[in-house]
């Protein structure tokens, strides 16, 4: 089976995420927001900073996630980005909310379908503050070990930027080391 660079490095971002890797001791999960409607949530995000992390070595700009809701209640994930030479990375992936009591809690993996049902491939996808109008999204991983600041437009001035900045580090993020993206 060939999978592509960032479907492996998807794969490795899960087992990550599952804590196959040596999580942060000692630090409690952020909690995600009460509610989510994943209808609203639907369409493309555009990451505006993150925390480093190994799957996304290769995301040098342009990095955006689209979320489409299947009839089944899942959610089909497709992240983008432009590699430093220009050329474009992709990984499609599957997303569940994972106990109805927390709809921020998603369950997610980007392994091909026939290794879905393999133990430790699936991640938390923590959304840990929303806008009530949809407009931008913080995202973490277990432990803050993870961070995504989205949001719906794929530019946004300093000053909205610094605004989620700080909304993050509020929630106890290391926001010392975000890698700012960049749309072009």
């Amino acid at each position: 089976m060939d999978l592509s660079p960032l479907t492996r490095i998807a794969g490795i971002a899960v087992l990550s995420l599952a804590g196959v890797a040596p999580a942060t001791e000692g630090t409690d999960d952020v909690a995600t927001v009460p509610a989510v409607d994943l209808n609203r949530y639907a369409g493309t995000w555009y990451e505006q900073a993150r925390l480093p992390n190994r799957f996304q070595r290769e995301c040098h700009r342009s990095v955006s996630a689209t979320y489409t809701p299947q009839l089944d209640g899942s959610v089909t994930v497709f992240n983008r980005c432009l590699r430093e030479n220009g050329t474009t990375a992709s990984a499609t992936g599957k997303a569940e909310v994972a106990d109805p009591a927390q709809p921020g809690l998603l369950d997610v993996t980007f392994l091909p379908k026939g290794l879905r049902w393999l133990p430790f491939t699936h991640a938390e996808y923590r959304v840990v503050a929303l806008d009530d109008d949809y407009q931008w999204s913080i995202v973490g991983g277990k432990d803050r070990q993870y961070l995504w600041v989205l949001t719906r437009a794929q530019n946004v001035d300093s000053e909205q930027r610094e605004e989620l900045v700080d909304r993050a580090r509020a929630l106890g993020y290391d926001t010392t080391r975000l890698q700012f993206s960049s749309a072009h």
